[in-house]
């Protein structure tokens, strides 16, 4: 280590209390981290491009500083799912400083990475005090069990008001609406379950039906006074 003339001509001043790391709760732990591997925990954010044109949420779940989980999904440009994919194959297996370090393809992933980072050292996570933290596959559980993205697809206009296309409970097939023409329920179609059931065996059809739901008030009992298809209509 090299030290200036400046420094090697002062005297010594002795350092007095060790003011170490302050304790940040991790997986129902309180840990003074001085190295990566005293970090762990379960968290997820969002980051954007540069242009802010796509949105990445990532969710990662880290033991003692690597990362064992990730969980990619965007928004945005079509481009962003290829990156998506390539950064599903870097992530894993990286310590948290290596993944920061790390191009991850697309901006959107970068920035989310770096704010995740930020969480998870600062000891702001989802797991901060569940003891042990979460299983690995925590990730595939916030999908649910169609293993699909919590999507929501709306558009509306002045002339012609809202369209529901797309919402948690999956596609939109129909509005209902009132009296006065304002939404008051709406049919849906689960596209995870429907793909699971037809891989299984099941015609399509019938798969559409059986996992068609509908929520609010839907009939003309409850008010209904007609339904819309919200692509068509």
């Amino acid at each position: 280590m090299i030290y200036t003339k400046e420094i090697e001509n002062m005297c010594v001043v002795q350092k007095g209390p060790n003011h170490g790391p302050a304790p940040i709760p991790e997986e129902g732990k309180w840990v003074k981290a001085k190295d990566v591997k005293d970090i762990s925990g379960y968290t997820h954010g969002v980051g954007w491009c540069a242009p802010q044109q796509g949105t990445c949420k990532l969710s990662l779940n880290v033991k003692e500083g690597v990362i064992q989980e990730c969980l990619i999904e965007t928004i945005g440009c079509t481009g962003m799912t290829h990156s998506a994919a390539m950064a599903s194959e870097i992530l894993p297996g990286k310590t948290i400083i290596e993944a920061l370090n790390t191009d991850l393809v697309c901006d959107a992933i970068n920035t989310a990475m770096r704010e995740l980072c930020l969480q998870i050292l600062y000891g702001r996570t989802q797991s901060a005090f569940s003891e042990n933290g979460l299983a690995i596959g925590a990730g595939l559980e916030d999908l649910g069990k169609g293993l699909r993205s919590q999507v929501g697809t709306l558009y509306g206009t002045v002339a012609k008001g809202t369209r529901y296309l797309e919402l948690t409970e999956g596609y939109i097939t129909k509005m209902f609406l009132d009296k006065n023409d304002q939404v008051c329920g709406y049919e849906y179609v689960s596209l995870g379950k429907v793909m699971d059931a037809v891989k299984a065996g099941k015609d399509a059809n019938e798969a559409i039906k059986e996992f068609t739901g509908r929520y609010g008030r839907t009939t003309a009992e409850q008010g209904v006074v007609k339904s819309i298809d919200p692509r068509k209509e």
